[in-house]
């Protein structure tokens, strides 16, 4: 994009028809191990590693994606953060599901991607489920593009087509299924490889029914690891001492706390779990530079007082939401190699 950085080396569109494909959930783990059993992926061409933002979770990375900027700035902190000022203990933003008391232009004010390209006359189209369109989370993080909801691999087909017609134009396709199946059933098990099997078939269909001279780029959010230990928080042990509110989610929790309680319970954390996770205080995290160089005032506010991040396959799982946690095999959001490492791919029709 004129204006833009070219930082994965792309070079000008050739034919002036570009396609992104996220697969939510796709680590470059299951590329590395998985992808044999569907030839389709031969057809693409490795691009470069590249790293999923912490934390590696949905909401942050598609809106790093959307926005281009990183998370400190975008302020799309994690799958629940506290809404700064809504009172004590205050109330959770639940950034999918989303709360209308909250407008998502001003929650995440940056221009996207979309709004640059459109505004440079090309032609952008989002092709995603159909639930998904007006959500606050795309209005947040995927605004500016026209929402051609699809909910079949057909009606994905139709939609990438047209939207690829014209020149100059680029459509943004989602698929979640992979993701689902993960955090159901566990990343390698039955029911995930046949979710990566609708992904191959995806990818055929898209490369057998675009125009000719489209570039398919094929990406991910976020890797995804499979439990093998858990804690749960304020059970069994003295976690929930001073903590007000648990947000974040089981790889990377955001914990808010009594004024005045933060080094103590940042040490007791620490104590607890000493190398099974890594316990930050927010102005910890802040000067990690996980977030980025830039933290803005509002995403400062967002944070958690202490930042857990379990290592291993250990999660944390909030008591209030125990058979909703536990019942989860794959889990995202921390900061390991399968979380962090997601793949660049590409092929042209």
């Amino acid at each position: 994009m004129r204006g833009r950085p070219d930082l994965l080396d792309i070079g000008e569109s050739p034919f002036g028809r570009e396609c992104i494909v996220l697969i939510d959930g796709m680590g470059a783990d299951a590329i590395a191990n998985y992808s044999a059993r569907f030839p389709v992926f031969e057809r693409f061409a490795a691009r470069g590693a590249l790293k999923s933002h912490f934390p590696t979770t949905t909401v942050t990375n598609l809106s790093s994606l959307g926005t281009g900027v990183l998370p400190g700035v975008h302020g799309m902190l994690g799958y629940t953060v506290r809404v700064p000022r809504s009172g004590e203990p205050g109330r959770l933003l639940n950034a999918l599901k989303w709360d209308e008391r909250v407008d998502p232009l001003t929650w995440q004010p940056e221009l996207t991607n979309f709004d640059r390209a459109r505004a440079l006359g090309v032609t952008v189209s989002h092709i995603a489920a159909k639930r998904y369109e007006g959500s606050g989370f795309t209005k947040a993080a995927l605004r500016g593009a026209s929402y051609l909801g699809a909910n079949q691999l057909s009606e994905i087909f139709a939609e990438a087509a047209r939207a690829l017609n014209p020149t100059p134009s680029f459509a943004y396709i989602y698929l979640n299924n992979l993701d689902h199946a993960g955090h159901e059933s566990g990343v390698g098990s039955e029911s995930w490889i046949a979710a990566l099997g609708i992904v191959a078939q995806l990818l055929e269909g898209l490369l057998a029914k675009l125009p000719k001279g489209v570039r398919i780029w094929l990406t991910a959010d976020h890797g995804m690891v499979n439990v093998g230990d858990s804690v749960i928080i304020g059970v069994e042990n003295e976690l929930r001492k001073n903590v007000t509110l648990i947000g974040g989610e089981p790889r990377a929790r955001h914990i808010y706390l009594k004024a005045g309680s933060e080094v103590e319970t940042v040490a007791q954390w620490r104590e607890f779990f000493g190398t099974r996770a890594s316990i930050y205080s927010k102005s910890e995290l802040i000067g990690s530079g996980l977030l980025g160089e830039v933290v803005t005032a509002d995403s400062e506010d967002r944070l958690g007082d202490l930042i857990a991040v379990p290592n291993g396959e250990l999660i944390l799982i909030d008591p209030d939401r125990i058979p909703q946690e536990s019942s989860m095999v794959g889990h995202h959001g921390g900061l390991s190699e399968t979380e962090l490492s997601i793949p660049l791919l590409s092929a042209t029709t």
